[in-house]
């Protein structure tokens, strides 16, 4: 009896020691090796905010420098990227990993990019391999801070795969798998977020401006990016200015894992993006035999491809492997729960080329050039605000609409019987909304309808779009604020313009208005204590400044009603809003009026600051999550701001701020928070966009 104890503690102790180191030597090998070794010439300057000018002799020195100067930053996040582009973020993140690596399985994103990768231009692929160059050296003169064995040595192709796998995440396409996964309902007007329904407001921030010469008082263009991201994560800003001998001469801001700005100006043009939430995701129902291995179409029975795939999930310790099967039919990934087996089709599926299109609006030096690399399409969706050093300013509301057949109600689920409802490839360019040099001067947008760009007069009709596309008719709060104080007639001051950017004020005209109405007409004689809250209420001024009493009250109140209001749901019982919002207050702060600046708070490291701004107001603190003793850290809103004009000469200046600082995950860093004092007071530093003026601000100058 002592021997079999024995033998099974040696079980378990093999057991627990396999848990520990299966995941590694059972991850696949990389798809295609690491570009060949090289001495790279590239030299990084810090400035006086941490912010990195890197200048390359070509555009893939450039790269390697972005890479190594990142790294140097974010490390810790960037090793998260790349996890993902093999299948192993829940080694690292557990449970949550494990679904981004479903989906990498689901959608079989590696596989298309390891089709396309080949036949990308040859100096695409010298840049993304000299991105992985640039990181795999930093992690072998680094070992310390490697967290996942044998993630290195990364390729071209994993960084490639990284913009496959995230792109159709941007409309949607995770929340309609989710609910599928998760067997629950979709969303009762339709399969996909044509509404946008099934979308969580943190998802969906960003204003964008661009103003032209006539409607400024200087007589300058201006640009303003003003993206609402998460604060830290994968899809947090990290700005950089990046330049080349070979024309790459870009400021602005990326995410973890690209190896160029996104978003941002060079000398002669800029850009920015906000979300849009066009219909690009259709879901069809199969119809499968009694084995459930043969769905039927077109009146023949196909076998439902099947594959088996092994989910690393961190517990503790220990990486479990998890097997889930995932499917495909002729339609696209496919997903079986209790109700069936659902098919799902989206814009951009097997699409590679939004890496390509990003490369190339990269080295546009003109309108003409970057409406050609916008012709790439390889950019499934998202807004596009453009302006340049000619006074030009354009909106586009870029999305490859899917050129969906007749005969079908693709606002809900569609037979995947028959190839009649099966759609390929997407509607012509022309058929993009755009307006380019509106009459009214301006072109905004902040998470809306299309339709609502550049005020009255100016705006596009709806009628000359066909409902198949399925453009949003979403508006918020942000965008009528916009139109309202852009609009009227006379030139803005660049003063006023930075007023309106950081407007806090709430237009009646969207959810806050009938939300806060409702709570105003509820009969409260018989509780005084909510009565008092909703006297407190009435005197609000119906701004998030943090000047009136009511602030605080109203936020919470608002953020109860932003979820539902943004997909379109029901908005909650009024009365158990009201006191739900006065039973937090009450319990964290002792009373039903602190300042909002008590209660809304940005925060990281040792600095904890007062934050403004409302959930949906163009001085955006869109989401919370919860501190101590009733307060709420900000975590999404108002992220990277860069301001950018262009004088009558056509000579660009810009600025820019962060809510934290350049040193994203380096605590020691003095850039780790050095620019929130700035972000909450409404200043910008300088980009020093001119290679010299870096050289003069620099604080270290270096090569990797």
């Amino acid at each position: 009896m002592k021997r079999f104890g024995l033998w099974a503690l040696a079980l378990l102790v093999l057991a627990a020691g396999g848990l520990m180191v299966w995941e590694p030597l059972a991850a696949a090998p990389q798809a295609a090796p690491p570009g060949p070794a090289r001495a790279w010439q590239v030299e990084i300057v810090r400035d006086e905010y941490g912010v990195p000018h890197i200048n390359g002799a070509t555009d893939a020195d450039a790269a390697y420098g972005l890479a190594w100067a990142h790294a140097e930053d974010d490390f810790a996040t960037l090793q998260e990227v790349l996890a993902m582009t093999r299948g192993r973020y829940g080694a690292l993140a557990g449970a949550d990993g494990a679904g981004a690596d479903y989906a990498l399985a689901l959608l079989d994103a590696r596989a298309t990019a390891h089709a396309a990768y080949p036949a990308y231009p040859a100096d695409l692929r010298r840049v993304l391999e000299a991105y992985a160059a640039g990181l795999n050296h930093y992690a072998e003169t680094h070992r310390g801070e490697q967290r996942l064995s044998h993630l290195f040595p990364v390729s071209g192709e994993d960084v490639a795969t990284g913009f496959v796998l995230r792109s159709p995440f941007f409309f949607s396409l995770d929340r309609v798998i989710g609910r599928l996964v998760e067997g629950k309902p979709l969303p009762p007007e339709t399969a996909r977020p044509m509404t946008p329904a099934g979308r969580d407001p943190e998802s969906n921030g960003s204003n964008a401006f661009a103003l032209a010469p006539a409607k400024m008082a200087d007589g300058h263009t201006w640009l303003i990016s003003n993206s609402h991201q998460p604060y830290e994560g994968g899809v947090a800003w990290y700005e950089a200015v990046v330049h080349s001998g070979e024309g790459l001469d870009m400021a602005g801001a990326l995410f973890p894992g690209s190896p160029f700005v996104l978003l941002g100006h060079n000398r002669n043009l800029g850009w920015t993006n906000t979300v849009n939430h066009p219909d690009l995701v259709d879901v069809f129902k199969l119809e499968l035999n009694v084995a459930g291995d043969q769905y039927k179409f077109d009146g023949q029975w196909r076998p439902l491809e099947s594959k088996l795939v092994w989910l690393p999930v961190k517990w503790g310790p220990f990486v479990l492997p998890v097997p889930r099967r995932v499917y495909r039919s002729v339609h696209g990934p496919v997903i079986v729960n209790k109700e069936g087996a659902f098919a799902v089709r989206y814009a951009g599926m097997g699409e590679a080329r939004m890496v390509e299109q990003y490369y190339r609006l990269q080295k546009a030096q003109d309108y003409g050039q970057w409406i050609a690399a916008m012709k790439l399409r390889g950019i499934p969706a998202t807004n596009f605000v453009y302006a340049d050093k000619t006074g030009r300013i354009a909106y586009f509301y870029n999305a490859m609409f899917p050129a969906r057949k007749p005969g079908f109600d693709y606002t809900r689920i569609v037979p995947g019987n028959t190839s009649a409802s099966l759609w390929q490839g997407a509607v012509p360019w022309e058929a993009t909304p755009m307006l380019v040099n509106p009459a009214s001067g301006f072109v905004v947008n902040s998470n809306n309808t299309p339709f609502m760009a550049a005020g009255p007069g100016s705006e596009m009709d709806p009628a000359r779009y066909p409902l198949t596309l399925g453009i949003e008719r979403h508006e918020t709060n942000r965008i009528h604020r916009a139109i309202e104080l852009l609009s009227p007639p006379g030139r803005i001051t660049p003063e006023r313009l930075l007023e309106i950017k950081f407007d806090m004020a709430y237009s009646r005209q969207g959810f806050a208005g009938p939300w806060i109405a409702s709570i105003l007409a509820l009969d409260l004689s018989g509780d005084p204590r909510l009565k008092a809250a909703q006297d407190l209420l009435r005197q609000w001024d119906w701004t998030s400044d943090g000047k009136g009493r009511a602030d605080a009250l109203a936020e919470e109140l608002l953020h109860t009603a932003a979820r539902p209001a943004y997909n379109r749901e029901p908005l909650p019982d009024p009365r158990a809003s009201l006191a739900e919002a006065v039973g937090k207050l009450e319990a964290g702060f002792g009373r039903i009026d602190p300042p909002l600046g008590e209660v809304q708070r940005l925060v990281r490291g040792k600095v904890n600051l007062p934050a403004d701004g409302g959930t949906d107001t163009l001085r955006a603190a869109a989401t919370w999550e919860p501190l101590d003793h009733g307060r709420q850290r900000v975590k999404h809103g108002d992220s990277f701001i860069m301001v950018i004009d262009w004088d009558q000469a056509g000579k660009v200046t810009s600025r820019s701020v962060q809510p934290y600082g350049a040193a994203t995950t380096r605590p020691d860093s003095p850039h780790y928070t050095d620019q929130m004092a700035l972000f909450e007071s409404h200043r910008f530093k300088p980009v020093h966009f001119d290679w010299n003026d870096a050289l003069a601000h620099a604080t270290r100058r270096y090569r990797p």
